[in-house]
């Protein structure tokens, strides 16, 4: 009898019955993998815990270990939980191996780690450790076969246990090859498995795709407690790592790192990096919230004549769409001529902004660039706009405005509507675009 057979998207997951070239779902081509069908076996009884009231439920404190590094406790929400199981993922060559090494290497100190390594041999690893002058003994062990690495875990008694990376990693349970759909859903399975059963801490490397999602289907950042991003461009030293799922903190929280000759090493204070501090036609400074972190964010324009009747417009940092609205509004309540120029937009410092409250300095901006006129000096701009071009008060105002006048500015545009109690700065009120544009520019 011929076995059932299935074909899976390598990059989402999709599944069907028979092979295509392009997977209907993400699109990408030559990606769909055979795979055996997995039966799925069915209990002629249910045994299990029973149904118990909320209120009964008792709550075990949760016992946080510091990674020694603060930015990524930050991110974690205070660091690793007993039994946590953190998914890391990013470009190759980002970093992500390099920050766990160091966080290998602080653990130590107290605690007994295993790196499992499927990429690099142990000259390799001892060689970048040797770079990254780690002098602390984490454990190291290089396997390719996840039962085999488990194993090792539980004969040393590892309180963490790494794992470079997850798309190396086979499991004898899955025919496939290693990397497959099946094999990343196998191993993460045995390694969450293990971590709920030792309550060892599980920190996972995973692949990204060229979309930038983890390699391998969206079930396993389900399966995980927790996955952070790394982020950034591979030559620049800025990186910056980001929480999208976190079951034990807060998410979108945000930590900032900055690749050196030694590692990571921590950027404490990332506002600083992100604004230049000149005063140039095109650019307006914002504070936005990442998690809990306001920063300060400087946001650049650039206008050119357009003599093809289409004009083109670009956003880095920044969602195209937002870009798009903010330039209607500026046209059809502002007066502003933009239809016939190229529009270029970035957010400095690779940071990527998704807060609504940099409207207001986004629209400022491409109007200076059409005025040809600077912001005044020590200015930030805070504020939703609407389709109406009415300025909106933004969530946690007070905690912008006092990132903002620590770092030294005297002057914040704000909604007419808000509230606020901090003091040491110059607060002016808009009601809509126009009125900020004759605030700015026009005085």
């Amino acid at each position: 009898m011929k076995e059932k057979t299935l074909f899976v998207c390598g990059e989402c997951g999709y599944e069907t019955p028979r092979w295509m070239g392009k997977c209907p779902q993400c699109g990408s081509w030559n990606t769909l993998v055979e795979e055996e069908r997995v039966a799925v076996r069915r209990s002629s009884r249910s045994i299990g815990s029973k149904a118990v009231p909320l209120q009964s439920v008792l709550v075990d404190a949760q016992r946080r270990s510091s990674t020694g590094i603060g930015e990524l406790d930050r991110v974690l929400g205070g660091g690793l939980v007993d039994g946590m199981v953190v998914l890391l993922g990013g470009d190759p060559g980002i970093g992500k191996s390099t920050l766990l090494l160091q966080v290998a290497d602080k653990l130590s100190e107290s605690r007994t780690v295993l790196y499992v390594s499927g990429e690099e041999s142990r000259s390799q690893i001892k060689l970048r450790a040797d770079r990254l002058g780690i002098h602390s003994d984490p454990l190291l062990y290089c396997e390719t076969n996840i039962e085999n690495a488990i194993e090792q875990a539980r004969d040393v008694k590892a309180n963490v246990l790494i794992v470079d990376s997850v798309q190396t990693m086979q499991s004898e349970g899955a025919e496939s090859a290693a990397g497959s759909v099946s094999q990343v859903r196998a191993v993460t399975a045995l390694l969450t498995r293990f971590a709920k059963e030792t309550g060892t801490a599980v920190l996972i490397v995973g692949h990204v795709t060229k979309d930038g999602a983890i390699a391998g289907p969206r079930v396993l950042e389900h399966i995980v407690d927790t996955v952070l991003y790394f982020e950034g461009e591979r030559h620049e030293g800025l990186r910056l790592l980001r929480a999208v799922k976190n079951r034990f903190g807060s998410t979108n929280e945000l930590g900032v790192f900055e690749m050196s000759d030694v590692g990571m090493r921590e950027v404490s204070d990332p506002s600083a990096l992100f604004v230049s501090g000149k005063n140039s036609i095109g650019c307006a400074v914002t504070c936005v919230l990442e998690g809990s972190r306001p920063l300060l964010a400087e946001v650049q324009s650039l206008l050119c004549p357009n003599a093809f009747g289409s004009p083109r417009r670009t956003a880095i940092g920044l969602d195209y769409n937002r870009l798009n609205l903010l330039l209607a509004v500026l046209e059809r309540k502002a007066r502003l001529k933009l239809s016939d120029k190229d529009v270029y937009c970035d957010i400095a410092g690779s940071l990527r902004v998704l807060d609504r409250g940099a409207d207001l300095a986004t629209a400022m901006c491409l109007a200076s660039a059409v005025l040809e006129k600077p912001l005044p000096e020590k200015t930030v701009l805070i504020g939703e706009v609407g389709l109406t071009g009415e300025i909106r008060p933004v969530s946690q105002l007070e905690t912008r405005i006092r990132e903002a006048v620590r770092l030294g500015y005297t002057k914040i545009l704000l909604p007419s509507r808000s509230k606020f109690t901090e003091s040491g700065f110059t607060a002016v009120r808009v009601e809509d675009v126009s009125d900020a544009i004759r605030a700015l520019f026009l005085h």
